[in-house]
């Protein structure tokens, strides 16, 4: 008996020192407390104070069709609402009262005891059940931190996004929700701005060839009394008139014959190459321009006295623009992918379809322009043939008199043939970068290393500048590899 007594006391010793041991660790860690859901259980309200004053209201945030458990510390005896549309208290035994959310709103409760005493006074504020909406935030959005509140009838986000696309993304969730972009207060902060460089390469090779021949017959033949005059002139009319006027070979035959021959061939190739490059900010949109204007005469202006004198008059003039330009507006959307709208525009003052008129003969140039412009999604460093052009054109035209032109090989003597072939090749070429700053060390100028000639290699070699890139000279050692530098034809 007396072992199994010894025994008993030595276990009910070590449950009271194990006991004491969980509570001294319980109380020095309060990470290892028990965790009570905050959503459905108030802290228990603190008792009144004891001249009776009022006491200061909690706040107290709940979503629609949510309740809340509060625990008083004496017997409630009355309980007022102030508005028990938006909230509602249930009183389920003599210290416990439930609080439920109704609508989206804000209101109070005060809770009395038997004297008339205020226990404890609630503000009541309900809010939307945005915890289905978080979660939705969290699952979409992994890379963000987005945070979503309540205000009013709308909501508030909050937080930073990883991208402009992630911002927007979460305003849309947003937006569903409260049925109106026009509730949703988007205060989210990009992280990091993605920024586009967009080079824009286009290039244009265009051949030309125009062949002319003729022969133009004049004579004067007398029978007797009458005098017969034969002239046949044949235009060019494919090319709309000779290359050149005064080339022309003139044979003739006697005193009444005279014959002319114009031949001309002209050949060309036009070469036309623009390279704009741009950065800007994704959602932003940037503007390149480099050209000029020239003046076209847009009328005379002139001033009467008040005599009905017309004088002082002036030319009045308009300009039209014309060089490279480049628009364009990137977004962001994924890592490395990339929405662009772009319009480039090359053009160039050109002789065809120019007017010729006025007192003194002023030409009016006319604007030889390629314009391309879309809208595409591309990834960053990839290329896109944004505009491809392949034109082909061919005119013949013979010129000549009925019957005679149709003969063979004498048929060459009354008829005029004018051949003109146009080949022109377009392409228009879009790379987009996502791009960072860089140093300014890491960049070069078309300049570096350009230093001009001196007097006697000016003057007696006929250099425009001089060997540069090389060690020991005025210019910094550089190493460059391949070919560099100005060349001069």
């Amino acid at each position: 008996m007396k072992g199994g007594a010894t025994q008993r006391t030595m276990r009910a010793f070590m449950v009271r020192a194990l006991s004491f041991s969980a509570v001294t660790a319980l109380s020095l860690n309060p990470a290892l407390t028990p965790v009570v859901a905050s959503d459905y259980r108030a802290a228990p309200a603190p008792a009144a104070s004891a001249d009776g004053g009022q006491m200061n209201a909690r706040f107290l945030s709940l979503g629609v069709g949510k309740s809340i458990v509060i625990d008083l510390p004496r017997d409630i005896k009355d309980v007022l609402v102030a508005d028990p549309k938006i909230a509602n208290a249930v009183v389920r035994s003599a210290q416990r009262a439930y609080i439920i959310g109704a609508t989206v709103g804000q209101t109070n409760i005060v809770f009395f005891d038997a004297a008339g005493q205020q226990i404890a006074a609630y503000d009541i504020a309900v809010k939307r059940d945005l915890n289905g909406v978080r979660q939705a935030l969290r699952a979409a959005l992994p890379n963000s931190d987005i945070q979503i509140e309540g205000v009013g009838d709308g909501v508030m986000l909050t937080g930073s996004a990883a991208s402009p696309v992630d911002a927007q993304q979460a305003g849309e969730i947003a937006t569903r929700l409260v049925g109106g972009p026009d509730k949703v207060v988007n205060s989210i902060a990009v992280r990091g701005r993605d920024q586009v460089m967009l080079k824009v390469t286009v290039a244009e090779v265009s051949r030309s060839l125009i062949k002319q021949l003729g022969i133009d017959l004049t004579a004067n033949l007398n029978y007797g009394t009458t005098v017969v005059k034969f002239a046949n002139s044949n235009p060019f009319t494919a090319n709309s008139g000779p290359l050149v006027s005064g080339n022309n070979l003139t044979t003739q035959f006697g005193s009444s014959v005279t014959a002319t021959l114009r031949a001309m061939e002209s050949a060309g190739v036009v070469r036309t190459l623009a390279e704009p490059n741009l950065t800007a900010i994704s959602g932003e949109s940037a503007t390149f321009i480099s050209g000029g204007e020239f003046p076209i005469p847009t009328g005379v202006t002139c001033q009467t006295s008040s005599t009905g004198t017309i004088g002082n008059c002036v030319q009045t003039v308009s300009f039209k623009k014309f060089g490279i330009s480049l628009n364009f507006t990137p977004v962001v959307l994924t890592e490395g992918r990339i929405s662009l709208r772009v319009m480039t525009e090359v053009s160039e003052v050109s002789t065809e379809n120019a007017l010729t008129g006025g007192a003194g003969g002023t030409t009016i140039p006319s604007i030889k322009t390629r314009r391309a412009e879309t809208t595409l999604e591309i990834p960053s460093g990839g290329s896109m043939a944004m505009a491809g052009l392949i034109q082909d054109q061919t005119k013949q035209a013979i010129n000549g008199l009925p019957g005679l032109a149709s003969l063979p090989v004498l048929g060459t003597l009354f008829r005029s043939r004018d051949f003109v072939n146009n080949q022109t090749e377009l392409m228009v070429l879009v790379t987009p970068y996502v791009v960072r700053a860089v140093a300014q060390k890491d960049l070069s100028r078309p300049d570096d290393g350009f230093a001009n000639a001196s007097d006697p290699q000016a003057d007696l070699l006929g250099s425009l500048n001089r060997i540069y890139g090389v060690p020991g000279r005025s210019e910094p050692a550089r190493n460059y590899r391949g070919t560099y530098g100005f060349i001069t034809d």
